[in-house]
């Protein structure tokens, strides 16, 4: 038997990682945690104020994301990470070799409208600046690109078929 999958659902800020991530956990049947979760108030707070996260920021949040990756090894497991550079998805996959990434892109409009309207500590202020970071998935990295105008449950589920993840029994 194949071993759950292990997915990072990836990109910037306002893609819809939260509900992307709910619907692929939800049917394969595995843990869903949100990467935001695993920040530490200094980086919430930073970030709150307008201000972009640097690397040093960054590595002991990945390294808490990398950890939960490992612990769900086993058993699979679905967390919402924007690993906007290879070296942090590097990183991630040092902790959890098999990981997947889902990346999520749009129009730099179109998220700069959902940051808008939603209740979330990072500002669309911040969008360029995550935009300006962003190092796409490189062709030795095992992921795919996925575009936000589908619904979630569209993008889980072609996730899903592209890798030859089944979905859980009904």
């Amino acid at each position: 038997m194949t071993a759950p999958p292990l997915v990072v659902v990836m990109g910037i800020s306002g893609t819809g990682k939260s509900a992307v991530g709910h619907a692929v956990a939800d049917l394969v049947d595995v843990e869903y945690a949100d990467g935001d979760d695993f920040h530490p108030a200094a980086n919430v707070e930073k970030m709150s104020r307008g201000i972009a996260l640097s690397d040093e920021d960054r590595w002991p949040w990945l390294e808490d994301v990398g950890r939960w990756l490992a612990d769900h090894d086993e058993v699979g497991g679905v967390i919402s990470c924007s690993a906007l550079r290879r070296i942090y998805r590097d990183l991630l996959r040092r902790h959890a070799p098999r990981t997947i990434f889902l990346h999520l892109v749009g129009d730099h409009e179109l998220i700069r409208k959902r940051m808008e309207r939603r209740d979330h500590f990072m500002p669309a202020s911040l969008l360029q600046s995550q935009q300006d970071t962003l190092e796409p998935l490189e062709p030795d990295e095992q992921g795919g690109v996925f575009d936000i105008t589908l619904t979630p449950e569209d993008i889980a589920r072609a996730f899903l078929r592209r890798y030859g993840i089944p979905e859980r029994p009904v």
